[in-house]
């Protein structure tokens, strides 16, 4: 598990788990995702970047609008965990520790 400070850009803190992407035909992200860089390092992995262009962007970019619709269901489940008070305000400073009760929230939740 890796764990980043809580001011780490998307894009920044997805270079620091890159390697360890399973294989996949594509990856689903929101907009802070957004980079050149990230792109072309999901390409070179065969990964279909399904990322919609920031705003500030001077062109725009291709993605496939019916796949990113199917992030709202990762979307739903953040906000299902975070309804636990511990994981939202991140009570533990241990990453392993928050982990635990990441673990916890999830196993409760999954079977409720």
């Amino acid at each position: 598990m890796l764990l980043t400070e809580g001011q780490v850009s998307d894009c920044r803190g997805a270079a620091t788990v890159f390697g360890a992407l399973p294989e996949a035909d594509a990856l689903i992200a929101d907009k802070g995702y957004d980079s050149d860089r990230f792109r072309e390092a999901l390409v070179e992995r065969g990964i279909e970047p399904c990322i919609p262009g920031r705003a500030s962007r001077k062109r725009p970019v291709a993605y496939d609008a019916e796949l990113y619709k199917r992030r709202n269901l990762i979307e739903r489940m953040f906000g299902r965990i975070k309804d636990w008070r511990r994981i939202a305000t991140r009570y533990d400073r241990c990453a392993h520790t928050f982990f635990s009760a990441i673990c916890i929230a999830a196993t409760v939740i999954f079977w409720l």
